[in-house]
C-alpha cells in the first residue's frame, strides 16, 4: 500500500475543485502542489519520527486531536479553513489547527518548500503557502486513523513513514526531503534505513482506506 496514495485519494473531485478556487488554479495543478505538500510532511514527520522523543511527540499529537474523524468530512474542514475568505490563524480556530501542524512539521523550511513544490507543480509559492494548512490535517487524520481503527503501533507508523520517505527521495524529491530532514534533526543526517511495511501492515491500510 502506497502511503501518498492513501493522502492523495482523501482529496475527492468536489474537495479538490474547492480548493483550486480559493486559491485560483487549475484542479490539476493543484493535486500536483497537493502531491508535493504530502511529501514534504510525510518527509517532516518521517525525521521525527526516526528520534524516540520525536515519535513520543507525534503520538501525542494524534493522542490530542486527530483520531482520523476529519476524514469523514473533509468537505466540511475545508470549507471551514477557508470560509469567508479567511485563513488567519488568529481569527479562525480550525485554519489554526492546521498553522499549528505546519510550524511543528515544518519549522523554518516552511517557504522554502513551497518554493520547491511551486517550480514542480507551477503554482506560486503564494497559492502552495495556502494550500498547506489545509491539507496538514489530512496527513495527521490519515495517520490517526491508521492508528486507531488498524491498531498500528507507533513504529509501525515510524516504518511506514521513514519507508514512503525513502521513496520519494528516490523518486525525485531528494533535494526537497533532504532539507526538511536536515532542519527536523538539526543537521543533515537521514533517519536510519527502515524496512517498508510488511504485508501485514499494508493489508491493514488498504482494508481501512480502500486500497490493494
Amino acid at each position: 500500500m502506497n502511503f501518498l496514495e492513501i493522502l492523495q485519494n482523501q482529496l475527492s473531485d468536489d474537495v479538490l475543485g474547492h480548493l483550486s478556487n480559493q486559491i485560483g488554479a487549475e484542479k490539476e495543478q493543484t493535486a500536483s502542489a497537493a502531491n508535493g505538500i504530502f511529501t514534504a510532511l510525510v518527509g517532516g514527520l518521517a525525521g521525527h519520527a526516526s528520534t524516540e522523543n520525536g515519535l513520543s511527540g507525534l503520538g501525542a499529537m494524534l493522542d490530542a486531536d486527530h483520531d482520523g474523524s476529519i476524514l469523514d468530512d473533509l468537505m466540511g474542514m475545508v470549507s471551514g479553513m477557508t470560509q469567508g475568505g479567511d485563513q488567519s490563524a488568529d481569527s479562525n480556530p480550525v485554519a489554526a489547527n492546521g498553522f499549528g501542524i505546519i510550524s511543528h512539521i515544518l519549522g523554518d523550511k516552511q517557504e522554502a518548500t513551497a518554493q520547491h513544490i511551486s517550480q514542480s507543480s507551477g503554482l506560486s509559492v503564494g497559492q502552495i503557502m495556502k494550500l498547506m494548512p489545509i491539507l496538514a490535517p489530512i496527513v495527521m487524520g490519515v495517520i490517526g486513523k491508521a492508528r486507531n481503527q488498524g491498531g498500528i503501533g507507533m513504529s509501525d507508523i515510524a516504518g511506514i513513514l521513514m519507508g514512503t520517505t525513502q521513496n520519494a527521495q528516490q523518486g525525485g524529491m531528494g533535494d526537497m526531503i533532504g532539507n526538511i530532514l536536515g532542519s527536523v534533526m538539526g543537521g543533515g543526517n537521514q533517519p536510519q534505513q527502515q524496512n517498508q511495511p510488511n504485508d501485514m501492515i499494508g493489508n491493514i491500510l488498504g482494508n481501512i482506506f480502500g486500497g490493494k
